[in-house]
């Protein structure tokens, strides 16, 4: 089985970096008949490993953390400006704290997706006699891991030149959070595409099979193998809800205060070098966004609509009536099964998540551009 789960041989650069930073502590099993190739344990060394970062990691975090605070509450301008400013880094440290929860606890969950990986391969190769092609995926997986921790470094290092207060030790509680951050969009990307690969390479080889002859009985296979492929959409949104749910949360809550603390200073002040860091945070958080969203979108269409649209177009009056049936049960079962990324019932993961965000935070910045606007007006009162 080992030999065609190619998805795992390609990507296992970013299983392996997970690992090192002690964010996903699963293990590869030895090939054992009867046991799966991918567990979890809280016993693992994996485990083990990752709460020893997580603790070293924690004690950085906390020292950054108690810093800030104390820094901001004996700072004598206690401005409301200054305050939101200060809640973007404070908040973003504490994801730190959710790790344990948002990721070691669905541990489980990511096991049982690695594994539905790993049979679905092998079940493709069985059926089709052909293995799942990934172009491009082992040094694409390999310059996203690096990518991950060149982005997250450059970040933080701009907000060391562009932020005044924002000193250099800061850096090294910030560089993970941000570049697991990184890795869990490039996860994401990574998945999404290897399912769009997977769909393409199927409906390739249903329609060379309904040119063949009889091609009922291999019909019933394929459309098993695209329920699969569905329900293992559905587990990737259901393994990482959490951390997931936490990663939309984080992005939004950054977005509108970094949004707003910079167009405050620019009423306030003008522009200068630290609304050029805030920007440059926004237009992070809104990327990191976008990709989740349009990634999923691209991988549930071309699964959905995309092989359906394939189905649709085969000429049904060529065929004989035993294949036509399997055609209409196979258009039945993605109409019942449609592949949709849900974080297990939390939000559905597809564009109008996009325009859904954008809005939400435009409301919230009218109302914090109401209070400010009114603050202004009060203290030009006073004046006079």
């Amino acid at each position: 089985m080992d030999k065609h789960d190619s998805f795992y041989h390609n990507t296992k650069s970013l299983l392996v970096l997970f690992q090192i930073m002690g964010v996903m502590p699963i293990h590869r099993n030895p090939p054992v008949r009867g046991k799966p190739r991918t567990g979890y344990s809280w016993t693992s060394r994996q485990v083990m490993w990752a709460v020893f970062i997580y603790s070293c990691q924690t004690t950085v975090v906390v020292l950054v953390l108690r810093e800030r605070v104390k820094k901001f509450i004996t700072s004598p301008d206690k401005r409301f400006d200054d305050a939101i400013y200060n809640v973007i880094f404070i908040s973003l440290l504490f994801t730190n704290f959710l790790l344990p929860v948002a990721s070691w606890r669905h541990g489980h969950q990511v096991a049982i997706f690695k594994n539905m990986w790993t049979n679905y391969q092998y079940k493709f190769f069985k059926t089709t006699g052909s293995p799942i092609v990934f172009p491009n995926l082992y040094p694409l997986t390999y310059g996203l891991c690096f990518f991950s921790w060149f982005l997250s470094i450059a970040i933080n290092l701009s907000q060391y030149f562009l932020q005044p207060d924002f000193r250099l030790w800061y850096t090294f509680a910030y560089y993970p959070i941000i570049a697991m951050l990184n890795c869990f969009c490039s996860l994401w990307y990574i998945n999404c595409n290897a399912f769009g690969t997977a769909s393409r390479a199927l409906s390739d080889a249903l329609q060379a099979t309904i040119r063949g002859e009889k091609p009922a009985q291999k019909l019933t296979e394929y459309r098993h193998l695209w329920v699969d492929l569905s329900h293992m959409m559905q587990q990737l949104g259901r393994a990482y809800s959490n951390m997931y749910g936490m990663y939309c949360l984080v992005i939004f809550f950054t977005s509108i205060i970094a949004t707003y603390g910079s167009i405050s200073d620019i009423l306030d002040h003008g522009a200068t070098y630290k609304e050029v860091g805030l920007f440059v945070i926004v237009f992070y958080c809104m990327c990191l966004l976008y990709i989740i969203c349009n990634e999923a979108h691209y991988a549930s269409q071309k699964v959905g609509l995309d092989f359906s649209t394939k189905l649709l177009n085969i000429n049904l009056t060529a065929v004989d009536t035993a294949t036509q049936k399997e055609v209409d049960m196979l258009l039945v079962a993605i109409n019942k099964n449609p592949p949709i990324m849900n974080l297990d019932g939390y939000a559905n993961i597809n564009r109008e998540l996009i325009t859904t965000n954008i809005s939400f935070m435009a409301t919230y910045l009218v109302v914090l551009l109401q209070f400010k606007i009114t603050e202004q007006r009060r203290l030009q009162t006073n004046s006079h």
